[in-house]
């Protein structure tokens, strides 16, 4: 069977444009939107792979850089990003809508930031602080505002500065999906893909029997992965297990 294909992700995006008169307890009404936000740019690599993919408005039409983001995620089996289901694939997905696109095959959403609350106590859940507190790396420094006006005026220092700042972005969320193999909420299954019984978090076949689980109606044999350090259990019952290999083959 085909090995699966999982797509990491992050995007940026332009801020939206209004007018207003105070900067303090302000409501702007739609009819004070002058533009509004859009993807600006997105960096993506699957893993497994080297290649970093970068496009954006400075090196490419708002178009073409939207397609190829459909194009990438509509050939994934899983996204993983960090806060992606509530911002960069709901970003994207409005893009699409906008495109005349067509809504992406299935994929697996894996958002690392509901894994960081889910499980554990950071002082900050922000990528750059978890990153940093796990000794993965740091995000890389900018201007801040500045940057994204500066890009916005298309200046083309920025630009490779804002390239830069969002792929360094995907290889610290690459890095941080390794890091939490074993802890992710919503794991990816292998088991779907390969028909050796394998870990269904990260795909090793390093796995120890740890003892047996029993449901109501069946009995099933317990894991746990040498690489990634979770727990599993097989696929069928033991019965059906015992069944299987007391065939006699001809």
């Amino acid at each position: 069977m085909k090995s699966p294909k999982i797509l990491v992700l992050d995007i940026e995006t332009a801020p939206a444009m209004g007018y207003f008169w105070s900067i303090f307890n302000t409501n702007i009404g739609i009819s004070q939107i002058v533009n509004a936000s859009k993807l600006i740019c997105f960096a993506a690599k699957w893993i497994g792979e080297k290649k970093i993919h970068f496009y954006s408005n400075h090196t490419d039409t708002h178009t073409k850089m939207v397609k190829e983001a459909w194009n990438l995620i509509n050939e994934a089996d899983a996204v993983v990003g960090y806060n992606s289901q509530a911002f960069d694939m709901k970003v994207l997905n409005r893009e699409f809508l906008l495109e005349n696109l067509p809504k992406p095959d299935y994929y697996k959403n894996i958002d690392l930031l509901k894994t960081i609350k889910g499980n554990f106590r950071f002082i900050s859940n922000k990528l750059d602080h978890v990153s940093r507190e796990l000794g993965i790396g740091k995000k890389t420094s900018h201007q801040g505002f500045d940057l994204w006006q500066s890009c916005m005026n298309n200046d083309s220092k920025a630009w490779k500065l804002m390239e830069k700042y969002n792929k360094n972005d995907v290889k610290l969320t690459e890095d941080l999906y390794n890091k939490l193999q074993g802890w992710l909420i919503t794991p990816f299954n292998y088991n779907d893909y390969v028909h050796d019984e394998v870990c269904p978090n990260c795909g090793s076949n390093h796995l120890i029997k740890n003892g047996i689980y029993r449901s109501r109606t069946a009995s099933y044999q317990k894991f746990k992965c040498n690489n990634c350090y979770s727990h599993s259990r097989s696929i069928k019952s033991i019965k059906d297990i015992r069944r299987r290999n007391s065939v006699v083959r001809v």
